[in-house]
Order: C-alpha cells, then structure tokens, then sequence
C-alpha cells in the first residue's frame, strides 16, 4: 500500500473563519519503507494570501516575510493533486490539515478529494493508548524515536516523524496485518459548507417545526384579519391567497 504522510502548517485554527496553510510537507511510504529524494517528497511553503499572527509565528516560526515570495495554495494545487493520487493519506489529526487541504481546494475550483481513504493516527493512539498523551512528541517518546531536532513545528519534519510514529505502531518496519490502521474516505473527517448547508437547514428547519404554537389571542386574529381585507382591496384583488389553486 502507498502511504501519503502528510502535515501542514497554518494562520490559525479555523478555515471557514478565514486561516489558511501557510506550509504542506508530504513524504511517501511504500512496502512501509521511508522514501527519500524529490520524487517522493512534496514540500512548500505558502503565500497565505493574508496576515499571519504573531501567536501562530511562535508555535511555527513562519512568518509574514518568510512567504511573501512563495508560492500560493493554488499555484501548487495541481502538483499536490498529482503527488497525492492513488494513495492513502496518513494524517495526526485529519479533520483539522484535511480541513484546510479541501477548504483551499474548494476555493480554488480544483477537483475534491472527499473520496480519498485517510489514516487518522491520533484516533488510532488514542484507542491504543487511551488516557495519555497522543500529541505527535508524546508518540515519538512513547515509542523512542529522535526528535531533538525539533524546536518548532514543521510541516515536512512532522510528516517525517509521522511515518516513524506510524511504523512504530503498526508493528515497525515488519509488516503485521493484525496491527494496521483502518482507514476511511476524506469526507467522514470533514464537510465542506455545501456538503453540509443542506443537512443543516434541514435540522434548523426540524427543530422550528418542533416549537409549540404561539397562543394568538382573539383581538390580534381579528386585526390579522382586517389587515389581510385592506390589502386585498387595495391590489385590486390580486392577492395570492384569494386566487384560485391551480393544479
């Protein structure tokens, strides 16, 4: 199975309030073994179009002038789309880098990728290891791999530490099927506005049919009344709701 290791790095926590990707590393894994070289590594750094806040420079030391230069999201999106297809994405929490990915993708006209199987690793530790630490530096302790290097966050040094977290789970460099990570496709971690509007109206629209009818009391019916007469003397006639239904 071809494994996508991916992470990112970002203006903040949310797309739909506006953040967006500053950073994507993606390095791939065949035969659960670490590839390297420029064919199996994808890594930008991004224009974000936008401010990024001096709270987020400090978790991830990127800031504004480190990619006025770069790249923006839809200049490498393609790319991304290519390097990524056919494989099975391995994300430490992918609701929150999918949610960016398929934000960016969706803004910019690019094909979804909602379809696609993803490998969630913090869902499968926190299963694993239920009641402790499952953030990508306590795995890395827990199955005793190097991260002195890592001072700040990094997308593509994440995504390196990823794969070894990943393998160190699933039973290391030895394949073992009892131990493999479920997978599933894109849209189970994320919905989209349009993919969800609908659904959510529906509920709003559920719970207004639920409410209890209004006590009207009989003055107010009869001005309700009155007001419908006027209005329908002074159009002539045409309202609505004296015209006959039609079929």
């Amino acid at each position: 199975m071809r494994l996508i290791m991916l992470d990112t790095e970002t203006t903040g926590l949310s797309p739909l309030n506006g953040d967006r990707m500053v950073e994507i590393g993606a390095i791939e894994v065949l035969n659960r073994k670490v590839l390297s070289g420029e064919k199996h590594v994808f890594h930008h750094y991004i224009n974000p179009e936008r401010n990024i806040p001096a709270e987020v420079v400090r978790i991830h030391g990127i800031d504004n002038a480190k990619v006025k230069d770069k790249p923006t999201f839809k200049e490498i999106a393609q790319e991304f789309l290519n390097f990524i297809e056919g494989a099975t994405l391995v994300i430490h929490n992918a609701s929150f880098d999918l949610g960016f990915i398929m934000n960016e993708l969706r803004l910019h006209g690019f094909k979804n990728i909602q379809n696609m199987q993803v490998i969630d690793t913090l869902a499968f530790a926190r299963k694993k290891h239920p009641h402790q630490k499952n953030n990508l530096d306590a795995l890395c302790d827990r199955y005793g791999i190097e991260r002195g290097h890592r001072e700040l966050h990094g997308a593509l040094l994440d995504s390196e530490l990823l794969a070894e977290v990943y393998l160190g789970m699933t039973g290391g460099r030895q394949f073992s099927l009892g131990m493999d990570m479920p997978s599933q496709p894109a849209s189970s971690f994320v919905q989209l506005p349009e993919q969800s509007r609908g659904r959510d109206e529906k509920a709003e629209t559920a719970n207004i049919m639920k409410r209890n009818k209004l006590p009207i009391a009989d003055h107010e019916l009869e001005a309700h009344h009155s007001m419908l007469q006027r209005i329908h003397k002074e159009s002539g006639g045409q309202t609505i709701w004296h015209l006959p239904e039609r079929a």
